[in-house]
């Protein structure tokens, strides 16, 4: 009887961490629309399984980013650090990566990489696109990097600002780091990891040229961490590609094709974050009301994330302040005091809730029709 019960709830665990819930998956689903001439592939490059300090089996992993309706997936154990080793014995570093990518069954595309895991400096850095991870089992730190690249990895510099190895919590770049940016041996930036922002790293990013990164580094079950099911959300990095691969994805971040989401908080480079701004904030339809000089104005926002938009125009609202919320997936009518009837206006808002560099906020502009609908 006792091994029967075992049993039962063996096979209900998958129940029991992602219960169904058709309307909770339908919420949860992220979503961003493409923007001129790229897709808009949403991405989660940096994370953990039980092949080394992450808690699930690499097929949750797959299920989780289903649920969430992401593009593409990176499995990225750390090299140097397996405190499962005893557990589970794999002297082939590369496992975890086909166990997702079986799992995967085209739905998803599957991004071989690890994390390169070594004392400050040069600290943890992802390499994805790899082909075999064994071959960065080395002594020297450089001589790792050095063998990422020569697979033709993509390898980005992790939690550039975890206080583990910068007490002061600010992203600092080394003389190691100098002497890798220069020979191309680190291309990108985490931004985000986890929960944890950093300006500064946003700035090393603006300043050395090198690619706009944000990631879950998730160990645990993204729902219970990021509690997802009140409406969380998994930070992310955004990469705008020509076509849905593997290929273009790689493509995309060498050329530093990204935006980063996190809590609600789009961030940067201008050339990328305005036309993804516009792509998902849309006037829907501009009228005037009967008989009076109040224009009604109705914007649709057509992605997952929550707008803090502060009017930026001459014109004033009748039915708000001057900073507005414009909620996921849905509308907002506008009433705004045009003191006289006019066939054009021009809207203009700061985004609060995006920045493209530290402490600052892009803007977009709606030149506005005002007899027009959909």
């Amino acid at each position: 009887m006792k091994k029967n019960l075992i049993l039962i709830l063996f096979m209900l665990l998958p129940a029991l961490c992602f219960p169904q819930n058709n309307n909770i998956d339908k919420i949860r689903q992220i979503i961003f629309p493409n923007i001129p001439d790229f897709f808009t592939l949403k991405c989660d490059l940096h994370q953990h399984t039980a092949f080394s300090d992450g808690h699930v089996w690499p097929t949750i992993r797959v299920t989780e980013a289903l649920k969430d309706n992401l593009d593409a997936i990176a499995v990225t154990e750390h090299i140097e650090y397996q405190p499962h080793e005893h557990d589970i014995p794999h002297p082939d570093r590369n496992r975890a990566y086909e166990i997702a990518l079986k799992a995967a069954k085209d739905k998803i595309i599957i991004i071989p990489g690890s994390e390169i895991t070594r004392d400050m400096p040069p600290g943890h850095a992802n390499a994805i696109f790899l082909q075999d991870v064994n071959k960065l089992l080395v002594d020297d730190p450089v001589d790792a990097f050095r063998e990422a690249k020569e697979q033709g990895a993509f390898i980005f510099w992790n939690h550039p600002n975890w206080t583990s190895q910068r007490k002061d919590g600010i992203a600092t770049l080394t003389d190691m780091h100098h002497m890798l940016i220069k020979e191309g041996l680190l291309q990108g930036i985490e931004v985000v990891n986890e929960f944890t922002y950093s300006d500064e790293a946003l700035q090393i990013a603006l300043d050395n040229d090198l690619t706009i990164m944000g990631t879950s580094d998730i160990h645990g079950i993204i729902d219970w961490e990021y509690n997802v099911p009140a409406g969380g959300h998994r930070p992310i990095t955004l990469v705008f590609a020509t076509e849905k691969s593997a290929a273009a994805i790689q493509e995309g971040l060498e050329q530093k094709r990204t935006v980063v989401w996190f809590n609600n908080l789009l961030i940067g480079r201008s050339e990328f974050l305005l036309p993804l701004l516009n792509a998902c904030v849309h006037i829907k339809n501009a009228k005037y009301q009967n008989k009076r000089i109040i224009l009604n104005v109705e914007l649709e926002n057509k992605s997952s994330t929550e707008f803090l938009l502060k009017n930026e125009s001459k014109y004033t609202f009748h039915n708000s302040a001057n900073v507005i919320k414009l909620k996921p997936h849905s509308t907002k009518k506008l009433e705004i005091k045009t003191v006289e009837i006019k066939d054009h206006i021009t809207l203009e808002f700061s985004v609060l809730s995006a920045v493209n560099a530290p402490n600052t906020h892009p803007k977009i502009q709606y030149k506005i029709n005002t007899s027009s609908t959909d």
